[in-house]
């Protein structure tokens, strides 16, 4: 390894950020990281996307049902109390790590490289839920195309896959009122479509016997990859564009249900059950905890997707005015889509006669059973189950881009020089072998295999990895220098409310969740069928593994860095703000250049212990040799400047060096 000799050094690069306009005509730049990485096409582009991102399937088949059967109206409070003491911290925090670092799920951990394998378990848990989460928009693609025709297949008897237990539901009705049918031993048309038709799961007889592919269902799977694939295909920059339609059509379809639903005979019956308030509710654990839950998932925090967005931000990107917009928007289109569905199952629940709680339920039993036999009982069923299943497409394919950006990011970021010039060849690599991985969800037993994903992949393996980001971030990077980047970035430090709910009250939440989640631990369970204790082991098994890379990671990083545990836990040297390159950068606002100076030099004295010695590598001014200073340590984009050690300090390999005790330049910085 060469050694520093200021007179051999070529002239220093100074950061474009601190560049004066002489200085750019005099030197070549090297390619600037987060420019060569790409970032999104304009401010939009990203706030679309966090939306899409977060609003999805769960609000439309999941909150609506939670809040019903967790009183109500009454089920608001916890909620909103949970997404200002969850929610929105947590949101924020994810941002702030990704749009200061410009870095992907595994790259960011340089904040304090012990903790990397947090990264990895983010990449396990998002790798496993697009898995089975591409299956559920394959089943959403069946119903879209089953829904081009004039009749929809599911709306009567007398087909091949109909059972004697088929019936046709038509509430019966006399001059006193409706007289309900006996439900209990009959099975709707719908269902037995959804079950017999789509899933054929009566080919399977159980989970360790998947039966055949579904020929059907494996081509609109491989259509659903291949969609995902086209959209992410130029990253951020395709993406980005595909949910200015993806993000926004879904509101269109859900005003127009709402509105065709409130206009149904018996709708205010389905939305006074929706919301009338049952306060005693909130004397229940449960509740609070059903609320918490909801924010944690519907939002996406530890899935590495938020985080993977803001690093395509530009620096100074107003992520704090987005945090609010996302997550205030995610809970009223919540809201909003409980008002859709309840509508229309109070019409449902009149026509048929019986009360609403009959005919509600949660998950893809509403989506694929209820929700469709509600629209054959509507004018132009088609056109509605139509609308209905597109908007479920839209909702689905947004979550699913980020959740492969993601994963694409995380790698490319660790190998930019191998992957990043062939990030499409890359992208489509990855869609491919999930696909493969897929394939089993496309059997007869597939739905047993989703289930198990569905409850173990993301369950308290997720919570772990969101309890472990947060402390590490907090009490191990440091709640001061966290401040202090969203300073830089944004101009103000959080306050009081976010630091609070960093240090104390998510992590507290949180880990009371994961708590609840052992103690109330039920085997997973689809209808009748109850799975094997090996399948039980298995998803078990599957949620430890992302808990388990979290140690795995610090004994990797323990045996591969020099120094002390605690040492390894610091932030790497080369962990450095990314602001983005501009064509005239002195022309930006002089409380940007403050922030950024303000930040290098406050740098500077944490990290030295001892009275600084340097030297300059060519005639520079002293205040543009001070800039310099600050930029080559903490910048990390050229071998300009390096500190001296302390008087008597040995040089590598424990022999002081010749060249007055100059430190080599790490690789990092430029050095060899």
């Amino acid at each position: 390894m060469k050694k520093l000799q200021g007179a051999h050094l070529s002239k220093p690069i100074i950061p474009d950020l601190l560049m004066t306009p002489s200085d750019q005509g005099d030197v070549d730049l090297d390619v600037d990281f987060a420019a060569d990485r790409g970032n999104w096409t304009g401010k939009l582009d990203f706030l679309l996307s966090c939306i899409g991102y977060c609003v999805g399937l769960g609000n439309v088949w999941r909150f609506p049902y939670r809040a019903y059967t967790n009183g109500g109206g009454a089920f608001l409070v916890p909620y909103f109390l949970m997404l200002a003491i969850c929610g929105i911290p947590l949101f924020f925090l994810e941002l702030s790590l990704g749009q200061f670092s410009s870095l992907g799920p595994l790259a960011v951990w340089k904040i304090s490289p012990l903790f990397k394998g947090a990264g990895a378990a983010m990449l396990l848990i998002v790798g496993l839920v697009a898995i089975y989460y591409n299956m559920i928009i394959a089943y959403v693609l069946f119903y879209l195309f089953a829904s081009l025709t004039s009749n929809l297949p599911w709306e009567h008897c007398g087909n091949w896959w109909n059972t004697d237990l088929c019936l046709e539901h038509r509430g019966s009705k006399d001059g006193n009122g409706a007289l309900p049918l006996n439900l209990t031993s009959t099975v709707s048309p719908s269902e037995e479509y959804w079950s017999r038709y789509v899933l054929h799961i009566q080919g399977s007889r159980g989970i360790g016997s998947p039966g055949q592919i579904r020929w059907n269902l494996c081509l609109c799977l491989l259509l659903a990859w291949v969609i995902v694939f086209l959209c992410i295909l130029k990253g951020v920059k395709s993406s980005g564009k595909v949910v200015y339609f993806t993000a926004t059509f879904p509101y269109l379809i859900l005003l127009m249900l709402l509105v065709r639903g409130v206009t149904l005979p018996g709708a205010w019956k389905g939305i006074q059950f929706y919301l009338t308030p049952q306060f005693h509710h909130l004397l229940s654990s449960k509740v609070w905890i059903e609320a918490a839950l909801q924010i944690f998932y519907s939002l996406g925090v530890g899935f590495g997707g938020l985080l993977t967005f803001a690093s395509y931000n530009t620096f100074h990107q107003n992520i704090y005015r987005d945090t609010f917009i996302v997550t205030l928007g995610n809970a009223i289109t919540s809201i909003l889509a409980g008002f859709a569905i309840f509508s229309v199952l109070g019409y449902m629940s009149q026509e048929l006669g019986v009360p609403v709680d009959q005919v509600a339920k949660a998950g893809p039993g509403l989506a694929f059973v209820v929700y469709p036999q509600a629209m054959t009982m509507l004018p132009l069923s088609p056109f509605w189950s139509f609308l209905f299943f597109f908007m479920l497409l839209t909702l689905g394919l947004d979550s699913q881009f980020a959740f492969l950006e993601t994963i694409v990011t995380a790698v490319t970021d660790e190998f930019p020089y191998y992957l990043r010039p062939k990030k499409a060849v890359f992208s489509g690599l990855i869609c491919v072998a999930m696909y493969l991985m897929g394939l089993v969800l496309t059997t007869d037993g597939g739905m047993y295999w989703l289930v198990l994903l569905d409850d173990y992949s993301a369950s308290f393996g997720l919570m772990v990895v969101v309890i472990t980001t947060c402390l590490a971030v907090t009490r191990v990077y440091g709640i001061q220098r966290f401040c202090r980047d969203i300073h830089m970035m944004l101009g103000f430090k959080p306050g009081l409310y976010f630091r609070a709910c960093w240090l104390f009250l998510s992590p507290a939440t949180l880990l009371a969740l994961l708590v609840y989640s052992i103690v109330k631990y039920q085997p997973s369970e689809y209808g009748s069928y109850r799975f094997p204790a090996w399948a039980e082991l298995l998803g078990i098994l599957m949620g430890l593994l992302s808990c388990l890379m979290i140690p795995a990671g610090m004994l990797v990083a323990v045996l591969r860095e020099e120094g002390s545990l605690w040492e390894v836990s610091l932030p790497h040297p080369c962990l450095l703000p990314a602001p983005q390159p501009v064509a005239l950068p002195w022309a930006q606002p002089l409380e940007q250049k403050t922030r950024l100076l303000q930040y290098l030099f406050q740098g500077l004295q944490d990290s030295f212990n001892w009275e600084e010695h340097f030297f300059l590598t060519s005639s520079l001014g002293y205040e543009s040799a001070q800039i310099c200073l600050v930029c080559g340590r903490l910048w990390g984009r050229s071998p300009v400047l390096w500190p001296l050690p302390p008087p008597g300090a040995p040089g590598k390999g424990g022999a002081q060096s010749k060249d007055h005790g100059y430190w080599p330049v790490p690789t990092c910085l430029g050095g060899t």
